[in-house]
């Protein structure tokens, strides 16, 4: 067949054309014709054309390129063009793009077994609930575990585990409740035969058939009060006397009480249930305490019947203490434990952790300090072998069974919703007296709110007066038992002695002045006295007086610490802890030693051995450091520096020498006996006065007893020594003896909001701030449950009072109750101001007439006789005229109690023969001060009245002085009985405060307007008023309390909204609380979240090089003031001043939303001081040659650095939340310029 040759398609030709219809694969023939300067139409109806299958390779290795210069080599061209032939070959794959993530199983296997044999039989299909939920939308422990790279620490979209106690669930959570979690009803469908056996239980309730048949005629009469009509006048004494016991309206409780059941509610079921369950449920409600105090000093006989194989068993015999904590994590319940250091409590956390181990669940070891978690871990790791370390910068062995962190890093595995946290038993936190640290306090708060049901908690403290307290407040917000185990009692007891000898001939003035039991000897503290006091005098008569001034020369230290060292040493009294509360001086007293050497020639090898080996993993130049070099010299002698200024490593070094009793004399700050483990044999305080940030004060008895406390070592010595020395002068005896004796510090709330907090409990939208404030321990003085139960029953009584009437004459009764209301208020405040006013009191003199109001006296007339000199409770004693027969305040007094609301002035004139009566008064009984005074004699009236007093002289008749007085006021009273000219506060008084003159001016208003009112001319006034004054008085404590129960009340409320305006203008969170791209990166980051933040979004570290950028961000860590200016780049000059700009802005902002803190202050805190160290050490400058930057000392350089990698990581995790890839990778560059030598070495604990 021939071939056809088709001419080009020219100008006459059909235009014909395929169209392709969606992507379902039909085509369509386009045939209508085109004019020529049009377009060919599309091929597609898709918007865009067909889909790719394949990227258009250009761009491809434009990108690659571009994302990695190195990728494709421009010198290397021949291995480039092999890259590139591996890019071009490639089949297409149009499957690909139909590709979406499997939908979650709604089904699962299930094994059917034999039940006597536990063989399989067969699978069975069974529907899984809860398939969708989440780490990204659910609080739930049902929810599908997250990817493995998240479980450890979370990732900050993660959704926590929801916080235990916190039960507030929305409807629909509590409809959805799925069969896993279902109630089980204790009333109702139980179960009476066990399996096999032939009866069971019978569970009805027997009692409650019987009652029905009683009728108990009081509460019968109890429900009809309100309907009995007594007569009127009868009805308003009653009320009067009623009044005062109207909270015991529920009179049947008290028979209930008795055994005896209400048998009016029986009519109705429901009622019946409550009248029975209310009262006991109450009383238990009323007991119950969250923390139980548990008795230590009976001994633990049953327990190894109780605990025949225990989960860890310890070479001694446990005290009592230790074996009631090891009972009470059995059973599985949270303890507190506050005992002395070195009594041994850490045989608590090491049985909870063996406890873990069987069963096969996990527990986390918290602690304050990084040091303490090392070593920690290094004990632990030797007992139990399955440990890992989670600190800023070390991660070991994370899957272990037991973790050690510190106690940030728990908080944000809380927050992130870690999977560590589904298989957590139990989370140990140690030296928990550490929640009052003002500025890492409120992180323990914060963890243990979060902490969710299913974990136990284990509190472990040094002696704190308010354990309970405090472990109520645990046990409120759990719902939770916790026991308080806390024990007094030392292993070692201690003795404290003054030390007054400064050279070889009073090298033995040592004087006892606390003993082992505790008595406080005086004996010696004179004894300290006369020796130093004699020696002055010698002194003073060979050469004169010598200055008295608190601080001694160097020399004199130096003598004073020689002699009692060699003292020590001669009294094997070794090693000695000397506790001194400056670093430099800790340096100086060491290095003053030169001439003393303690060690052996053995001991001096084993010494160097180990701190060659040590720090044998130290570069050349590193070892060759001149703190390191010094130190070398004085730990050969057996003397050795500890404090935030030495260099971790040689820190380590001097700890574990320390331990096995080759540092013979250490001089340490505090810091050593907050973390370190390490009890001496003696303890030596260079002084009791320390500077705390703000100024010198003395040791507070907590601070005095943590640092003695490392005296005696248990199974060693039989005593602890603690010795104070008396350089200049004795130091005075009530200090000494506060230091000594007194109380502990008690654990104090330091909870404040944090912008981290916020944000982290706004993006969850279950968990809302205003839960955590109300949690807080600050806020533990609210017993909301209390309260709730109070309104409940307020609500119930409000429902059950009789309806007001309201018509008629009684329509203006409520406006009228406020109306007096708002009298009798205004009438104390003005009571008050005038009594507490100089002038008001001068009126109040002997002789003064007053009016008198109390519960005995309605208006009478009264005259002062004397004025107690008792300025807060001032008291007046007064003679009172009344009705005869009522001077000792008769039960049925005047009729005019009924109606303390009728404001009438009038004054009381007696009806029968006039009486009298001498009473105290307190200044709310005066009620007004009158115009009149009488000339009265007291003593005689008050002699005169206290004889008659007396049952022998009771019917002798009143004496002249008191006759005389009780006419003059009965006369006044009738000249004047429609009320006395009284002084006016602001006339007379002269008191001319804008309050007081406002109040007189209103009660003036009020007293005319009350005569307005029409229901006081009812006839059931008196009766309607007293119902109007219960219903509005408990409505009126109602609302109070709703106010209370409320987040109204919560004290850091306003400082909240501050903080959220700040937020919001910030655009962190927008106008409905919903977290911003802002936020999120703000909760990555731990501490000065807003200013990082700030910095990352305006780019300001894109500009500088990664050494540049983590010189800048050490201002975020660095805390001190530094003398040496430091010499910088212009780029990081400018990065400065951008800093600063950017910490001003903020700070203005938060002084604008109304936050305290000024701008200067938030400012302040960067400081700048080490910028330059940490620029060079970046750029690999020896650390040598560092050292010689700055005047800070090389501890605190190396820990500085260590936590800058930790923002460092931080800055990289937000960077990668923005998208910025290329600030990303700085960072990492900058993390890993900074991680080298000596700084980064690993701790001697964890290898």
């Amino acid at each position: 067949m021939e071939r056809i040759d088709l001419p080009s398609v020219g100008p006459t030709d059909l235009p014909l054309s395929l169209l392709e219809m969606g992507c379902s694969g039909r085509f369509e023939l386009i045939t209508h014709p085109l004019s020529i300067d049009q377009p060919l139409p599309p091929q597609s109806t898709l918007p865009h054309g067909l889909p790719p299958t394949s990227v258009n390779l250009e761009t491809e290795v434009e990108k690659q390129f571009l994302r990695d210069p190195a990728w494709l080599p421009i010198h290397d061209t021949d291995a480039a063009f092999q890259k590139f032939l591996k890019v071009t070959h490639r089949d297409v794959h149009v499957d690909s793009l139909l590709h979406c993530f499997p939908s979650s199983l709604h089904s699962g296997l299930s094994v059917v077994r034999d039940p006597t044999t536990g063989m399989l039989l067969d699978f069975t299909e069974v529907l899984l609930e809860d398939t969708d939920l989440s780490a990204k939308n659910s609080l739930s422990l049902q929810r599908q575990p997250g990817p493995p790279s998240e479980s450890l620490r979370g990732s900050n979209t993660n959704y926590p585990f929801l916080p235990g106690g916190m039960d507030e669930l929305t409807l629909e959570q509590i409809k959805k409740k799925s069969e896993l979690e279902e109630d089980i009803d204790f009333e109702n469908g139980l179960l009476q035969v066990p399996p096999g056996l032939k009866t069971g239980m019978d569970f009805t309730d027997k009692d409650t058939k019987t009652a029905k048949a009683e009728v108990n005629l009081m509460s019968l009469l109890s429900t009809f009060d309100d309907i009995i009509d007594l007569q009127p006048e009868a009805e308003e004494k009653e009320k009067g006397r009623d009044s005062g016991e109207a909270p015991k309206l529920p009179r049947t409780n008290s028979l209930e009480d008795l055994g005896l059941k209400d048998a009016v509610a029986t009519s109705s079921t429901s009622e019946k249930k409550k009248a029975a369950t209310s009262k006991p449920e109450e009383g238990q409600e009323e007991n119950k305490k969250w923390a139980i105090p548990v008795n230590i000093t009976s001994p633990c006989d049953d327990f190894y019947k109780r605990i025949p194989n225990p989960a860890f068993k310890w070479p001694f015999e446990l005290d009592v203490f230790q074996k009631q904590a090891v009972l009470k994590l059995e059973a599985h319940e949270s303890v507190f434990v506050a005992a002395h250091t070195s009594a041994g409590k850490t045989v608590v956390a090491e049985y909870a952790i063996a406890l873990s181990q069987k069963h096969m669940t996990r527990t986390i070891y918290t602690s304050p300090i990084k040091a303490l978690s090392n070593q920690k871990f290094r004990d632990f790791k030797n007992t139990f072998g399955d440990v890992g370390l989670l600190t800023g910068d070390v991660q070991l062995s994370p899957e272990a069974s037991c973790l050690i962190m510190t106690t940030e890093i728990l908080r944000s595995m809380l927050y992130n919703g870690s999977e560590v946290i589904r298989d957590l038993e139990w989370v140990i936190f140690d030296e928990v007296h550490y929640i009052n640290d003002a500025e890492r306090g409120v992180v323990w708060e914060e963890v243990l709110i979060m902490l969710p049901d299913h974990v136990s908690i284990i509190l472990l403290s040094a002696t704190v007066p308010n354990a309970v307290e405090f472990s109520e407040w645990i046990g409120r917000i759990k719902k939770r038992h916790i026991y308080v185990i806390s024990t007094m009692k030392r292993p070692v007891p201690l003795e404290h002695y003054l030390y007054t000898g400064n050279s070889t001939k009073t090298q033995k003035e040592m004087f006892m002045l606390l003993d082992a039991t505790g008595n406080f000897l005086t004996t010696g503290y004179y004894a300290a006295i006369d020796a130093k006091k004699e020696r002055t005098s010698k002194h003073a008569q060979s050469f004169g007086t010598k200055n008295t001034s608190q601080n001694t020369s160097a020399n004199q230290d130096r003598a004073v610490w020689l002699s009692l060292l060699h003292f020590l040493s001669q009294r094997q009294q070794t090693p000695v802890v000397a506790f001194t509360f400056s670093r430099t001086r800790c340096d100086e007293n060491a290095r003053s030693l030169a001439s003393m050497d303690l060690t052996s020639s053995v001991e001096k090898a084993e010494i160097h051995s180990f701190f060659q080996k040590s720090l044998s993993r130290l570069r050349g130049g590193d070892r060759q450091l001149p703190q390191i070099l010094t130190m070398r010299d004085l730990l050969k002698r057996g003397i050795a520096v500890h404090h935030s200024g030495i260099l971790p490593i040689l820190k380590e070094v001097i700890e574990m020498l320390f331990s096995r009793g080759l540092v013979k004399v250490l001089f340490a700050t505090e810091t050593f006996a907050m973390g370190v483990n390490m009890p001496a044999r003696t303890v030596v305080f260079d002084s009791i006065r320390k500077h705390d940030g703000t100024g010198f004060r003395n040791l507070l008895p907590g601070e005095y007893i943590q640092m003695a406390g490392r005296a005696g070592r248990r199974g060693l010595d039989a005593t602890g020594t603690v010795i104070i020395l008396c350089k200049s002068g004795v130091h005075d005896m009530g200090d000494l003896h506060v230091m000594m004796l007194g109380k502990p510090t008690v654990l104090q709330s330091q909870f404040r909001l944090t912008y981290t907090m916020i944000l982290n409990l706004l993006r969850v939208e279950a968990l809302r701030v205003t839960d955590m404030m109300r949690r807080s321990f600050s806020e533990s003085h609210r017993d909301t449950q209390a309260q709730e139960k109070k309104i409940r029953q307020l609500k119930k009584t409000l429902l059950s009072l009789p309806p007001l009437e309201t018509e008629g004459q009684l329509s203006d009764l409520v406006t009228y109750y406020h109306t007096v209301t708002e009298l009798r208020i205004t009438t104390e405040a003005l009571q008050r101001a005038t009594l507490e006013s100089v002038s008001g009191l001068k009126a109040l003199s002997v002789g003064r007439v007053i009016v008198v109001n109390n519960k005995q006296h309605l208006n009478a007339l009264g005259v002062i006789l004397q004025v107690s000199s008792d300025a807060v409770n001032r008291t007046f004693t007064a003679l009172i005229i009344c009705e005869k027969g009522n001077e000792e305040g008769g039960e049925n007094g005047p009729d005019g109690i009924a109606f303390p609301h009728l404001y009438n002035t009038a004054l009381f004139t007696p009806e029968g023969p006039c009486s009298h009566t001498v009473q105290k008064l307190k200044l709310q009984d005066v009620s007004a001060i009158t115009v009149k005074t009488l000339k009265v004699i007291p003593d005689r009236i008050i002699d005169n009245y206290n004889k008659r007093q007396q049952p022998r002289f009771r019917n002798d008749p009143p004496g002249q002085a008191i006759s005389t007085a009780t006419q003059e006021l009965l006369r006044l009273a009738e000249a004047n009985p429609g009320g006395i000219a009284t002084l006016d506060p602001v006339n007379d008084l002269q008191l001319k405060s804008v309050n007081v003159v406002e109040d007189s001016m209103r009660l003036r208003v009020l007293r005319e307007s009350l005569k307005e009112f029409n229901c006081i001319h009812s006839p059931t006034f008196a009766e309607q008023y007293a119902r109007v004054q219960e219903r509005l008085g408990m409505q009126e404590e109602l609302d109070k309390l709703l106010f209370l129960v409320s987040d109204q009340s919560l004290s850091l409320l306003p400082e909240y909204h501050q903080r959220i305006k700040v937020l919001q203008s910030l655009q962190y969170v927008d106008s409905g609380g919903a977290v911003q791209l802002k936020g999120r990166v703000a909760c990555q980051i731990s501490s000065h979240e807003l200013l990082l933040t700030e910095l990352l979004f305006e780019n300001a570290l894109s500009t500088l090089a990664p050494e540049e950028s983590a010189a800048l961000l050490s201002c975020l860590i660095f805390t001190q003031n530094t003398q040496v200016e430091p010499h910088i780049t212009n780029t990081l000059q400018e990065g400065v001043d951008r800093v600063l700009s950017v910490a001003q802005r903020i700070g203005e902002l938060q002084r604008d939303c109304g936050i305290a803190q000024s701008a200067e202050d938030f400012v302040g805190q960067f400081k700048f001081g080490l910028t330059e160290v940490v620029y060079c050490w970046a750029r690999g400058m020896p650390f040598a040659e560092i050292a010689q930057l700055t005047d800070v000392q090389e501890g605190t350089v190396v820990r500085c650095i260590q936590r800058l990698d930790e923002v460092l990581k931080e800055v990289r995790q937000a960077a990668r939340i923005i998208g910025d890839s290329v600030l990303g990778s700085k960072m990492e560059r900058a993390s890993l310029a900074i991680r080298r030598d000596i700084v980064f070495t690993a701790s001697l604990y964890t290898h």
